[in-house]
């Protein structure tokens, strides 16, 4: 019989042992995630053969120029690598006839030994640092442990550039890639304990980060310390998705992630990444940079990003659940909201028949992401309050190669005989009264324009409602002598076009004209009423581009592309002089109805288009809202004024003529508080505000409190008795 302190020592051993199996389980738990992720998506065999023929006898593939390591070559010698992983997975995959295939397997090796020797190095840090250490990481996890040693050993150098002392891994969507593919290449090494370490690393990068790279207080997201907005792109799938692809590998483990971690994510996703998307299946162009001009995919996105939180938590689980449904076709769009991302100078409005945006920037900002690599040369203007609108999503696909980039839908341009190069497109903005107000559910968009390209200056806004909004500009100046256009709407030509002119309905003919006294246009379910008959530029032809055009990337076809476009737009002449436009924009609309509201105009009410004040009231929705770019008065109804004592924006929402909520904002983020008399007498309810009635005059006014801090140009909303 074992004496009591031989069995006091056993005991410490028995947990360690036990704690070592609990490890040794987990550790295998990842692993199989991770390799039943990486051979899910199927290589056909058919693949393979062609992968296999083009294989030269030193290894090399035929078709990749291997000179060539220039950034605008796009790197790709990344098809090497990553052709050598899908010739692992019919290795290492059952159903493949190349299952275990000694041939194949020795061509595998021979392609790693070719790349080996030769080390290509791209002049983007990214071809190192991310696409080839990807690659063979991925290639060690599937058939790492059948390799010789020796290239095993030489191919660990090039996959150690993803580590988090190198240049990329700095704080942003980039950061949790080389993490991952770190982590991954340490599971492959067993050198377990660093993997907790970078575990810890791919955690702790889920935060805020306001005015940094990385996650905005507003949930937009910033990859680079320009201020651009690039929440589609690294925030989506380098962050977001990133981020959720380790927290379902970890899931259940000693490894698992934080709750409250997790919890973040989905808010950034309802909150963020799915705001600025169509409906919340598709991508949104207008938070797209430089990858605009790459030929895209129409198509709903993934629903694996949600299905992964969800194995993890429950939190917010009906919302995500419904865009699930919504990405499998299995309901139809049914949200409504307004959001403006302040940190981003970004706006957005769905109802569900429709989904539009405005972009815009100011000096906290810059307009628009540096063309690096080639692609985006063209896009000077993207962000001059572009206003892109979409009822399914694929109105402006794959346009962009026949596109007039000096008519983007929404922009007040000067028409250039050609755009500066692509060195002169981000600039810094030169105005601070960029912004917003919103309750969340309406809202309008003020922009005081001062173009960092063409010495142009405008007041526009926008004034979002149910069934329709409104486009307001003045106060258009420039002194070039050279023209300057307001653009509606430039979107691929869907239907026939037809207007009302001088009281006429007729169809429009193909091609280009000026048309005068236009009262209303019509194209693809969308109107646009002219409160005032107008002239107009409108074109419906067929334009003729191509996309080596708008890239400086070498592999661009250089292949005519045409399509047919509809473009509307108003001239302003040449050097304009204090300019202006008004339109209403109806999507979702019938000939019929566009008619109708059109005599009615739809309850809509300019009150106000000065350099002063933008104004619009919504007589069905009781709602009214200001864009005051100075101090100033106006009476929005009958024995109602509206005072306010500084800049800023105000949305009045009426109800049997009396004020029930006010929703306020300072777009010049200079304010920390703002003064607004009304006539009548109130009460207001909340901390940050108060009310002080002057009987004398029978007005009230006030006092409120704005967001400071990161919140900044964020809207507050008053309840009023």
């Amino acid at each position: 019989m074992k004496s009591f302190t031989q069995r006091l020592l056993i005991v410490p051993i028995l947990v360690l042992f036990s704690s070592f199996c609990l490890a040794q389980n987990d550790i295998q738990l990842i692993e199989e995630r991770i390799l039943t992720d990486l051979m899910a998506s199927k290589v056909p065999d058919s693949n393979v053969e062609a992968i296999m023929a083009k294989m030269n006898d030193d290894g090399s593939f035929q078709g990749i120029n291997y000179a060539d390591l220039s950034r605008t070559a796009s790197f790709p010698h990344g098809g090497h690598t990553r052709d050598l992983v899908f010739m692992a997975k019919a290795y290492k995959s059952k159903p493949s006839k190349f299952y275990q295939s000694k041939p194949l397997k020795a061509q595998i090796i021979k392609g790693l030994d070719y790349w080996v020797k030769n080390d290509f190095v791209g002049d983007n840090w990214h071809d190192n640092q991310i696409t080839t250490p990807t690659n063979l990481g991925n290639l060690m996890l599937i058939i790492g442990d059948e390799l010789p040693k020796d290239l095993v050993a030489k191919a660990q150098p090039m996959i150690g550039r993803a580590n988090m002392n190198a240049s990329g891994a700095r704080p942003s969507g980039d950061r949790i890639v080389i993490a991952g593919i770190l982590a991954k290449n340490l599971l492959f090494m067993n050198d377990y304990q660093e993997f907790d370490n970078i575990i810890k690393i791919i955690e702790g990068e889920l935060k805020f980060a306001t005015g940094e790279r990385g996650l905005q207080h507003d949930y937009s997201f910033h990859h680079r310390v320009d201020r651009v907005n690039n929440t589609s792109s690294y925030g989506y799938g380098k962050y977001a998705n990133a981020f959720g692809e380790w927290s379902y590998y970890v899931s259940g483990t000693k490894y698992a992630f934080a709750k409250d971690k997790i919890n973040h994510l989905v808010d950034y996703y309802l909150d963020g990444i799915y705001k600025q998307m169509v409906y919340g299946i598709y991508d949104d162009i207008s938070v797209k940079n430089r990858s605009i001009s790459e030929r895209a995919t129409f198509r709903p996105q993934s629903t694996l990003e949600i299905e992964r939180v969800l194995v993890s938590t429950d939190y917010r689980k009906d919302e995500l659940q419904e865009i699930v449904r919504l990405r499998k076709g299995e309901a139809k769009p049914s949200a409504s909201f307004a959001k403006f991302f302040w940190q981003s100078e970004h706006f957005v409005f769905q109802r569900p028949r429709f989904y539009t945006t405005v972009r815009m920037f100011s000096t906290r900002n810059r307009n628009m992401e540096e063309p690096y690599n080639g692609p985006g040369k063209t896009t000077h203007h993207r962000a001059d309050g572009t206003n892109y609108l979409m009822l399914k999503g694929d109105e402006y696909h794959n346009i962009w190669p026949v596109y007039n980039w000096q008519k983007i839908s929404g922009t007040t341009i000067m028409q250039k005989a050609q755009l500066p190069g692509p060195e002169a497109i981000q600039k810094d903005g030169l105005t601070d009264f960029v912004g917003a107000v919103t309750d969340g559910l309406y809202g309008a968009v003020a922009f005081d324009f001062k173009s960092p390209h063409d010495g142009l200056v405008a007041k526009k806004s926008w004034f979002f409602f149910d069934d329709e909004y409104v486009c307001l500009g003045t106060d258009i100046t420039s002194t070039p002598n050279l023209p300057v256009t307001t653009t509606l709407n430039q979107v691929l030509l869907r239907s026939d076009v037809r207007m009302m002119q001088n009281g006429a309905l007729t169809t429009v003919p193909k091609g280009s004209r000026s048309l005068d006294k236009v009262k209303w246009v019509y194209h693809d379910k969308i109107g646009y009423i002219f409160p005032q008959p107008a002239t107009i530029g409108l074109s419906n032809q067929t334009e003729t581009g191509s996309w080596a055009a708008i890239t400086d990337q070498k592999n661009a076809s250089k292949e005519p592309v045409s399509e047919d476009v509809f473009s509307l737009w108003f001239d302003h002449g040449s050097k304009p002089n204090k300019a202006s436009y008004q339109y209403i924009v109806v999507p979702d609309v019938t000939e019929q109805q566009l008619a109708e509201i059109s005599n009615t105009n739809c309850s809509i009410e300019i009150l106000s288009n000065t350099a002063e004040l933008q104004a619009v009231k919504n007589g069905k929705l009781g709602i009214t809202q200001l864009a005051f770019y100075k101090s100033g008065a106006i009476d929005i109804d009958k024995g109602v004024t509206v005072r306010m004592d500084s800049q800023g924006m105000a949305m009045l929402n009426m109800k049997g003529g009396r004020l029930s909520e006010l929703t306020l904002a300072d777009p010049s983020r200079k304010l920390s508080r703002i003064l607004l008399s009304v006539s009548s007498s109130y009460k207001a309810k909340g901390e940050n505000v108060t009310a002080v009635v002057n009987e004398n005059q029978k007005t009230t006014l006030f006092i409120v409190d704005v967001p400071q801090g990161v919140y900044l140009g964020k809207s507050v909303t008053v309840k009023v008795e």
